[in-house]
């Protein structure tokens, strides 16, 4: 029996940058998350390609990336997205949504997410990791060991939807 298998539901087309420094959206992801031994396959479903229904049964998990379209929106492509990760679900496949991709997993299970009535919100913001992410022992992908992580760091937001 092979490693584990997980799929990218690409939802946004890559920019020059990323292609050219990542190979496009789907290389970061990989580089980020894919550990010695998985699969990973890459769909574009901003631009109609879905896995096949078959298949599904074949992956772990997915992955639903950040997109600059509306998670509210009634694209084609949304509509089927939506329809998929309600299958997926029901299957009792992993899902990682990364933040339009968390916004789309929160419409289609159900959650309650919408605009913020004030707007944008654009500027930085503190963010507090939990132990044991921040103990001089752990090591990550994201994180190696040799890295030392703060217990807190500051981001840029750019974002005008809560959930």
């Amino acid at each position: 029996m092979g490693g584990k298998r997980y799929g990218v539901l690409l939802c946004a087309e890559d920019s020059e940058y990323v292609k050219t420094k990542y190979g496009g959206y789907f290389g970061v992801f990989v580089e980020m998350l894919a550990e010695e031994g998985e699969t990973w396959d890459m769909f574009r479903v901003v631009a109609g390609e879905f896995p096949d229904d078959e298949d599904i049964e074949l992956y772990d998990g997915f992955v639903i990336t950040g997109s600059c379209n509306d998670a509210h929106g009634n694209d084609v492509w949304i509509c089927k997205l939506l329809n998929l990760i309600n299958k997926l679900n029901f299957m009792k496949k992993r899902l990682l949504g990364i933040c339009f991709g968390h916004q789309i997993l929160g419409r289609a299970l159900g959650g309650r997410i919408g605009r913020a009535n004030s707007g944008w919100d654009i500027g930085i913001t503190t963010i507090y990791l939990s132990s044991p992410m921040h103990t001089s022992s752990s090591s990550s992908k994201v994180f190696p060991s040799t890295f030392d992580v703060p217990s807190a760091m500051s981001v840029i937001e750019c974002i005008r939807m809560r959930c």
